[in-house]
């Protein structure tokens, strides 16, 4: 039996967790909502990444530019300060975008179930 004085692990919070992720994509490099569910266990959860990073978008210290749909586009363009911050802000990394879309976005594509194992 434990000791009285052990507490229980805080509970992990999945919106923390999205944060956590996408601070370690690396400039230049862009990956999907569907792939962080994945990464962290959520399979239907790119929706919930999606409303993660909707919740986070006044911190700067979370690159959320650097997450699109699972096509390359730039699905949540309109969440920004302005509607084109987001495609700024990936072209001020090096990325080319065009019609809403990352050019070439499998070649940029950073899958964390690769990159964290």
């Amino acid at each position: 039996m434990k000791p009285a004085t052990d507490t229980p692990p805080e509970p992990r919070n999945f919106f923390q967790d999205v944060h956590e992720v996408v601070r370690l994509i690396p400039a230049g490099r862009v990956t999907s909502y569907g792939a962080i569910a994945h990464y962290l266990g959520s399979r239907r959860g790119a929706r919930t990444v999606g409303y993660a990073l909707l919740a986070a978008h006044t911190d700067a210290g979370i690159p959320a530019h650097r997450v699109l749909n699972r096509l390359g586009h730039l699905t949540g363009r309109l969440h920004f300060a302005t509607p084109t911050a987001m495609q700024e802000a990936l072209e001020a990394e090096g990325l080319r975008v065009e019609d809403d879309r990352v050019v070439d976005f499998e070649q940029h594509y950073w899958n964390p179930n690769t990159e964290l194992g």
